[in-house]
């Protein structure tokens, strides 16, 4: 199954299933096949999505920043750097929640 965010304001945001069941619990919505970020729920979605990305990368950043780093430690940090980040994964539905909040358009998948 796919994820395909829709607004009036953006071109569509298609995901993958995990990918977006993820996004939508961290707003706060049930990932239901259908649904909708109404215009006041916006800035809400946008602070959680904020709020999980930078919680997401202080996690990455304290597991990357140990000492005497042995060739195991160096391997998961190569693996790290070649996996998609949360904020990477986030930040198509972020512009979009943006620029529909500017356009005062829902977001519907």
């Amino acid at each position: 199954m796919l994820y395909k965010f829709k607004s009036r304001a953006t071109a569509d945001v298609i995901m993958l299933e995990a990918n977006g069941r993820q996004l939508l619990q961290i707003m706060g919505k049930a990932p239901d096949p259908h649904g909708i970020v109404t215009v006041a729920q916006i800035p809400a979605a946008i602070s959680a999505l904020e709020a999980a990305v930078a919680a997401d990368e202080k996690r990455d950043s304290a597991a990357a920043g140990g000492q005497g780093r042995g060739a195991d430690e160096e391997e998961r940090d190569a693996e790290r750097a070649n996996t998609v980040r949360l904020h990477q994964r986030a930040a198509p539905l972020i512009d979009m929640l943006r620029r529909s909040a500017a356009e005062e358009a829902d977001v519907t998948w």
